[in-house]
Parts: C-alpha cells; structure tokens; sequence
C-alpha cells in the first residue's frame, strides 16, 4: 500500500469528523461513563469522553466505522483529552497511557480490516493530541500576570506519555489539533520529536490551530503568520486550522496559510456557528458548499470536520475532493 506522503501527492486526503458530537447521539449518563470498571469511582465521571473508550468500546468503534465507511481516510483517536494534565480534572492521570495505548490499538484494527479489503484506498490512524486545559504563555489571574498554571516541562512529560502510548498502540501519524496556545504545541511537539529521535521511520507530524474570531489570532495572541514562522523549522507533513469557526470564517486565512506554508495544508472546520444552545445547525450541502472555494482555488491537502460534523458531513466532503486536485507544496510568501 502506499505512505501517506505518497497519496498526498496524488489526491485531497479526507479527514474524519466530531467524535464528541457523535457521542451525545448516544446520550450516555454517568453509570454509562463509569461502566463496571469504575463503578464506585470517587470522582464524577461522566463528560469524560476519553474514558468511553475504556466503558463503551463499541460506541467508539462504531463512530470511527461510520467515518470510514463516509470516506474518510484518516480517523482520528478519541484521545483529545487523555493526557495527565486533563485528566486531572476526573483523578484519572494513573489511566493515560491505557487511554492512549487502547484507542490507537481500536482504531488501528478498523484501518488494518479496511485498508486490506480495499488495499487500493489505504485507511491511516492519526493520534490525537488536544491542547490540555492550561496555557504555558498566558497567566489565568489577571492580577497575576507572571503566573502560569504550568510550566513547559510539565506540558512536555505529560505529552511524552501520552506519545509513547499511542506510539505503541499502532497510531500512523500524530495530529497536534486545537492549538489555542503554541507553547503548549512546542512542548508537544517536543515531545515527539525526541520519540521519533529513536524510531528507524519517524511518525509523520499533523499541526492544526485554532483562530478564535475573526482577528486571525490564536488566543494567545499570536498571527497566523507568526504560528506558522514559530513551528516550521520542524519536519511537519502538514499545517492547518480546525476549530471556533466555520468554513466561510476560515477561507481568508486559509488563503493566507496556502500563502506561507512549507508544507501540506490541512483544514476541519466546524459546521458553521454555534446557534445560542451551542449546538450546531450547518448542514453536510451547505458545509460543502462553503468549501468548495477552497478547492477551486487549490488550498488544500487534507479536509474534514470538526464540532458539529458528522459521517454525513464527511461523505459529502469526500464526495467534493474527489473532484479536484492536491495543493502542490510550494511558498509564495517573500520572507
């Protein structure tokens, strides 16, 4: 079967979508969440989607089923939150590497059963790595501007567990997704490429940020263009954005992405805005539709679908891209 790097060079690569929102179809409660396992568990656990993959395997099996059976060609591990900085929050840091290691293997084996059924359309594991629920830049006190709730080292070793695990559960790539805050990107980033140090073949690295509103910032402040400058000395397959916007919000910065980057463009965005119940109302036609600039003017690389996505979002997305050609990796963008 062929890399990943070589398929990118001949098609627009489908990313899956939302495991969260496909999670809430299920309406678990929290004996749901805790299962037998952790059924006297002293913490309140359920919103803790992670942990599902421990308690509810076949929820989770089916949700990556369904996005590839829609064409995807990349899942994503239910691993946002599974490192010990997040988990934290639910005294579950002793679980990360069970976390990570579970997920990857589960998701692995539904590529392996697809990818050798149609070896012509090989399926590939992206290990998902969240952006923890800290930022190494910014001070959470405002009348403490210096303080930071966490320090780099910390972000890195929590990083390098979670890593390791999904390393060793079988993941084919890693995607640093939602990054509000590069620091905690580069402690990731770090992390892996002290692991891939020690591998004869290193892992292929996805980045995608988060811009939060229509400034073209992340949180933390920074430009796009400083994102991008602050991480591409490092071997990325890909940059991208995914997150806080939809399609029609992100298309100017993916104009500008495709502008700068030195590698593989990437996006998933969500399906439109929130509505006021924070649920989100775009559908898969009219997600499409606000993409289809982006391959008429050859943007990108990889596209799927992040809050309020579903298998019916990809498949319409799949069935877009299939008509156009990849982005060629080159910059136009004077230094």
């Amino acid at each position: 079967m062929k890399s990943i790097s070589e398929l990118l060079s001949e098609k627009i690569l489908i990313l899956d979508g939302a495991m969260g929102t496909m999670l809430q179809a299920y309406q678990f409660e929290e004996s749901d969440f805790r299962g037998a396992r952790f059924k006297d568990y002293k913490t309140l656990l359920k919103g803790n989607n992670d942990l599902l993959t421990l308690t509810q395997p076949n929820a989770i099996r089916e949700i990556h089923s369904q996005y590839l059976d829609a064409g995807a060609d990349i899942i994503e591990t239910n691993t946002f939150n599974s490192n010990s900085i997040s988990m934290a929050d639910y005294n579950m840091e002793a679980l990360v590497y069970e976390l990570n290691f579970e997920a990857a293997k589960l998701a692995k084996e539904l590529t392996k059963t697809y990818s050798e059924a149609n070896p012509e359309k090989p399926r590939f594991v992206a290990g998902s790595i969240g952006p923890t629920n800290r930022t190494a830049s910014m001070s959470p006190d405002v009348n403490r501007p210096g303080f930071r709730a966490v320090t780099f080292d910390e972000l890195k070793d929590a990083y390098a567990e979670q890593i390791q695990a999904l390393v060793n559960g079988g993941v084919d790539l890693f995607l640093v997704e939602t990054i509000f805050d590069t620091l905690n990107a580069k402690a990731a980033l770090v992390a892996i490429a002290e692991c891939n140090e020690k591998r004869t073949e290193p892992i292929p690295v996805m980045v995608s940020g988060t811009i939060t509103d229509l400034s073209g910032r992340l949180l933390s402040g920074q430009t796009l263009e400083a994102f991008v400058y602050s991480i591409e000395h490092l071997p990325l397959l890909s940059i991208g954005l995914n997150c806080a916007l939809g399609a029609e919000q992100l298309f100017p910065h993916t104009q500008l992405l495709n502008q700068i980057a030195n590698c593989h463009v990437s996006v998933h965005p969500n399906a439109g805005l929130p509505n006021a119940f924070g649920a989100y109302d775009q559908s898969a036609e009219l997600m499409a539709n606000h993409l289809t600039p982006f391959f008429e003017e050859n943007l990108l690389n990889i596209v799927g679908g992040c809050c309020g996505t579903t298998p019916t979002h990809i498949a319409a997305l799949a069935q877009l891209a299939h008509k156009y050609q990849p982005r060629k990796v080159t910059s136009t963008y004077a230094r």
